[in-house]
């Protein structure tokens, strides 16, 4: 077991640190509530609002296998097949960088990737479960020496047996990884739990000079705080979504966090145009996202929110009688 340093704040409020990275996830995160049926012009514009906002890195979506998904079923961020993101970026000439995410046992990530020097993306993170680690490390592995920075991005570690997760980072920080991410993936933290999850992080990553970062869901209204709170300790990757658009109650919203780093690389302005020309036009059309009641239970008790999901595909508005159901569950 790593030791634990007291856990100090990084900088201030005020203060600018190089360290600190950007990476937008609205499509990926974005693309479970639309089964990724974004236009290409969605895309490309998003693509440019981000270089126009200073925005680190852009996740374009999963690569799935599509063994194991039907390509009918869903639009073809779901894939991210080569062809598909050259179509949005080329050669990617900005500095903003392209990411996917790969979730172990969900992909054909020994098919379906290309040397790096050979496709526009530059990052894969990886994405397991507790009991995953070893077949996340052996994709990170093989990943790295393709020549891509990756990332593992434990789920649901609210959940997590303590000392199972300590193992876990343990084993994770002495593989090629170049980024672990802190996942709150039922939004069940709080800001105080968020620094105690941070220190745990913290004392393996700096011992094999690992960065970190955080992913937030909005469920009790929280997403914002536990990422400021992520990054005041040391966290450096710091995920967003444009208006917070992601699974069940989403994600921390884009022009909360460029608005409150101080580093003047970021701005809002471009992306006020985006919400503005692309989001709302989004919400109009039906595509459902954002904190509600019954994610509010279902972050509150520490549970999937697949439950509060189908409540919500369902258009139902009987909170009391949901919440009795979830506690019915519970216990």
């Amino acid at each position: 077991m790593a030791e634990k340093k007291q856990l100090k704040r990084k900088g201030s409020i005020m203060s600018v640190r190089d360290d600190v990275k950007v990476l937008d996830c609205t499509i990926r995160d974005g693309g479970l509530c639309n089964n990724f049926n974004f236009s290409d012009e969605f895309i490309r514009e998003l693509y440019e609002t981000n270089i126009k906002c200073g925005v680190d890195y852009m996740e374009f979506g999963y690569k799935a296998s599509t063994r194991l998904f039907k390509e009918s079923d869903f639009g073809k961020w779901k894939f991210c097949k080569e062809e598909d993101i050259r179509s949005i970026v080329g050669d990617n000439p900005s500095d903003m960088k392209i990411s996917v995410m790969a979730d172990v046992g969900r992909c054909d990530y020994k098919i379906d990737f290309l040397p790096k020097k050979e496709s526009v993306i530059d990052m894969v993170r990886v994405a397991c479960y507790i009991h995953q680690i070893p077949a996340a490390i052996q994709m990170i592995n093989y990943l790295h020496d393709l020549g891509y920075e990756t990332c593992c991005n434990i789920m649901a570690v609210s959940t997590v047996n303590l000392l199972e997760l300590e193992e876990a980072l343990q084993m994770v920080c002495q593989s090629h990884v170049d980024v672990i991410y802190l996942v709150d993936s039922y939004g069940s933290l709080y800001p105080e739990t968020t620094s105690r999850f941070t220190e745990i992080y913290l004392s393996y990553a700096e011992e094999t000079h690992k960065m970190l970062g955080f992913h937030g869901h909005n469920n009790q209204n929280l997403a914002f705080a536990n990422t400021i709170e992520a990054l005041s300790y040391g966290i450096s990757y710091l995920d967003a979504t444009c208006q917070g658009m992601g699974r069940g109650a989403g994600n921390c919203a884009m022009e909360l966090l460029l608005g409150f780093l101080k580093n003047p690389k970021y701005n809002i302005y471009s992306l006020l145009q985006f919400i503005e020309k692309y989001m709302i036009p989004l919400k109009e059309q039906g595509v459902k996202w954002g904190y509600d009641l019954q994610y509010l239970f279902t972050g509150q008790l520490n549970r999937h929110p697949r439950a509060a999901i189908a409540f919500t595909r369902d258009n139902r508005d009987d909170y009391f009688e949901f919440y009795k159901e979830m506690l019915e569950d519970t216990y």
